[in-house]
């Protein structure tokens, strides 16, 4: 007999510790996607027990079931059994924070009204218990009318219980207590519901009196026409005369009916001791000290992220090369060979040796976040956001930008107001994300790793990262003086309990980032690189008809033959000959002068140095210029087609070289002429990427979100030019600095 399916939706308050319960039950059985019409998240997970399959549905976190745009009516009419595409769930499970029972609760209030068994959750019972603060989960029940578990998401204590109560839940009958609105509303809604129909929830027949301007109410006046309106109105003015005014009565009845039954349940202390915590919110959410001490913190995750991946990451381009030279070895040149390595292992495989970096990157932000400390940082930066017209609210997508702009964009949900919510969106991509570490990476370690301190490179890392967090206040503060007008909102956020991060929570964070950057280097980043490839490959042939591969393969031969002569005569102990030293040496001059008259005869070449005279001003050559345009669709690109041109067909004198880093180093200092330039044609490229929008996916959920292509072409249009003026600045000033110091 096949098991039970019972489907359970997760609600919750954000910071109760939902998506931490989620993942404590579902383990590895989840999948997330999008609801069909929308923009809202849909993350799905399973878990057995027993003889019962339950499948698990995490919502948005949120205060409040009145919904105020279409993605949060989704989470309504889900809840609902509104949803063609999602059946009804059979039982709620409301998660709680015990240190915040009261506030928690008033959602909860809500939930009790759907029609649905609701299981209570109280979570984080040792924040409460350091707090001094003792709940009875019996009492709490009895007052409630629910099923009450007391839990520990982050350690598993209580899972057991809860899904016991998950199941016995089941099946069982809705909660017939809750708070009760006065006779004087209850009057109202039933009137107003025979109006509306038997098609219109009672649930959304009430919100729609109680949230004035809301999405039920548009929603309803756009089913039923606009003399809704003038009902409604009127409804809410015979409720005011009737001392029932809206929405201030929801607030009084449910927060009173939840101190009532919190306080034959919970226990405080008569006053509030000041704890750790609060000690350390002195230092972190002071405009002084907190603001260091957040430099500090980012200026250490950067050069942490650079020091400790970059082992890891010469590991994974020694093993490319071993792989590239045994094939090399075996396969005869021609364009199978080359769209090999070249293409594929050489261009991919630039762009998958970063892959330790950004795992470090997302594993520090999830514990950063995990701990509470990024809620600190979103406080301590409204000071800076509302005097760019912005608040705190708009600096968590822009914090969440860092790791990706597309996840970064859709936090904006949170912003109410349209205005505000629109410029955090046109600037989120200002944010290095994860896209650009790989480029910056490349750069600096081509620059600025040896001849400097081991803090520099670390240190470029940071002020690379602090351009997005200057610039995107700057250019906020210019759209909300010109074309987004506007008060900056108040900002009221809750600092949740500082707690140890979970061991389990940060390595899913990092291993779901490793697995996306691998299947966007698997799919749309192999892609790209064998169009470069193939532009670059082809004609391959000289003005005398003759193959490029097989001339240079000739020189490296010619090479490789004069060193296994030079090793012989030096393993004998005698002298060198000179005429063998400069056989090899011309045998790897002429091989790399076919490869770059091979380069540049390329579709590749000549398109580059026909926009040459473009990238001019900014120091650039037609290699660089041509693997900025290749990286439109993704930023990393630029590395995969910098490796395929700079590396495609090379005989390399040194070991150093046959890294990427090693051959851009050693490519732009050949000729004496261009090595004064090189640190500023670097820091040229390195500021465009730290400006420029080369993504087609952020560019994409812009449209989805704004709901225009207005907006992503605006956004494209000003990030490039803001772009290129960056950048031109950055190399005329670097190049006056080395030319004369």
């Amino acid at each position: 007999m096949p098991p039970v399916t019972v489907k359970i939706a997760l609600v919750g308050n954000p910071n109760a510790g939902k998506s931490t319960l989620f993942n404590a039950l579902s383990g590895l059985r989840q999948h997330v996607g999008n609801y069909p019409g929308v923009t809202v998240e849909m993350k799905k997970g399973r878990f057995t027990d027993r003889d019962t399959e339950f499948e698990l549905i995490d919502l948005p976190g949120t205060y409040s079931l009145a919904p105020r745009s279409p993605d949060e009516m989704v989470a309504v009419d889900l809840l609902l059994g509104r949803r063609p595409e999602e059946p009804r769930p059979d039982v709620i499970l409301s998660v709680v924070d015990a240190s915040n029972l009261d506030r928690h609760l008033y959602l909860t209030t809500q939930v009790m009204e759907l029609g649905r068994p609701v299981v209570l959750a109280v979570n984080m019972i040792d924040v409460a218990k350091a707090q001094g603060i003792v709940i009875d989960a019996q009492a709490l029940a009895k007052e409630t009318g629910l099923r009450v578990v007391v839990i520990q998401a982050n350690t598993g204590a209580g899972l057991d219980e809860l899904r016991d109560a998950l199941r016995v839940a089941a099946g069982a009958a809705a909660p017939a207590g809750g708070p009760k609105l006065p006779d004087a509303f209850s009057d109202e809604a039933a009137a107003l519901g025979e109006k509306l129909g038997a098609a219109t929830p009672e649930f959304l027949t009430r919100r729609a009196i109680l949230d004035v301007g809301g999405y039920t109410e548009q929603w309803l006046v756009g089913t039923h026409g606009p003399s809704l309106t003038a009902t409604l109105t009127a409804t809410r003015g015979r409720l005011a005369a009737a001392g029932c005014a809206v929405p201030g009565v929801e607030a009084r009845a449910r927060y009173g009916w939840v101190r009532a039954a919190t306080a034959r349940a919970v226990t405080k202390p008569t006053q509030r001791a000041v704890t750790w915590s609060d000690r350390i919110d002195r230092v972190l959410t002071n405009k002084v000290w907190g603001t260091l001490v957040f430099l500090v913190v980012m200026f250490l995750m950067f050069q942490a992220i650079f020091q400790i991946a970059t082992p890891a990451k010469d590991l994974i381009d020694g093993g490319i090369d071993y792989v590239v030279g045994a094939i090399e070895s075996h396969v005869t040149p021609g364009p199978a060979r080359s769209l090999l390595t070249d293409g594929v292992l050489r261009g991919v495989g630039s762009v998958i040796a970063f892959l330790p970096q950004i795992m470090l990157l997302f594993a520090f932000i999830a514990i950063l976040e995990d701990c509470g400390y990024m809620a600190r940082a979103a406080f301590l930066m409204d000071r800076l956001m509302s005097k760019c017209g912005l608040s705190g609210k708009s600096f968590i997508p822009l914090l969440s930008s860092v790791a990706c702009a597309v996840p970064g964009i859709m936090a904006t949900r949170v912003i109410e107001h349209r205005r505000d919510r629109l410029a955090t969106i046109l600037v989120a991509p200002l944010m290095s994300c994860s896209a650009r570490l790989p480029v910056y990476s490349l750069l600096i370690g081509a620059f600025l790793s040896s001849g400097f301190s081991r803090w520099v490179p670390g240190l470029a890392m940071f002020g690379l990262y602090m351009i997005g967090f200057t610039v995107a206040p700057l250019v906020a503060l210019l759209l909300k003086r010109t074309l987004l007008r506007g008060a900056p909102p108040l900002f009221v956020m809750e600092l949740p309990a500082y707690k140890r991060p979970s061991l389990y929570t940060v390595a899913r964070r990092v291993h779901d980032s490793a697995w996306a950057f691998l299947k966007r280097a698997g799919t749309l980043i192999l892609a790209s690189m064998i169009i470069v490839w193939a532009f670059l490959y082809f004609p391959y042939k000289d003005a005398h008809g003759q193959r490029y591969e097989t001339l240079i393969a000739e020189q490296k031969e010619k090479a490789d033959e004069a060193k296994e002569r030079i090793k012989e005569v030096t393993d004998a102990g005698r002298p060198v000959p000179d005429d063998l030293e400069q056989i090899s040496t011309d045998a790897v001059r002429e091989a790399n002068r076919l490869n770059a008259e091979w380069k540049r005869g390329s579709y590749l070449g000549q398109a580059g140095r026909a926009m040459e005279p473009v990238f001019a001003p900014l120091g650039w050559d037609w290699r660089i210029g041509m693997a900025v345009l290749a990286s439109f669709p993704a930023r990393e690109v630029i590395v995969g087609t910098l490796g395929i041109i700079y590396e495609a067909g090379e005989v390399k004198d040194d070991e150093a070289e046959k890294t990427l880093q090693g051959a851009i180093h050693a490519e732009w200092n050949r000729d004496p002429a261009q090595g004064k330039y090189t640190i500023a044609i670097a820091l040229s490229v390195l500021v465009f990427f730290a400006l420029c929008c080369q993504c087609a996916s952020t560019l994409a959920v812009i449209q989805r979100e704004t709901r225009s292509w207005r907006w992503p072409a605006f956004t494209f249009v000003y990030m490039t030019v803001l772009a290129y003026v960056a950048a031109f600045a950055t190399y005329q000033i670097a190049r006056f600095i080395t030319d004369h110091v």
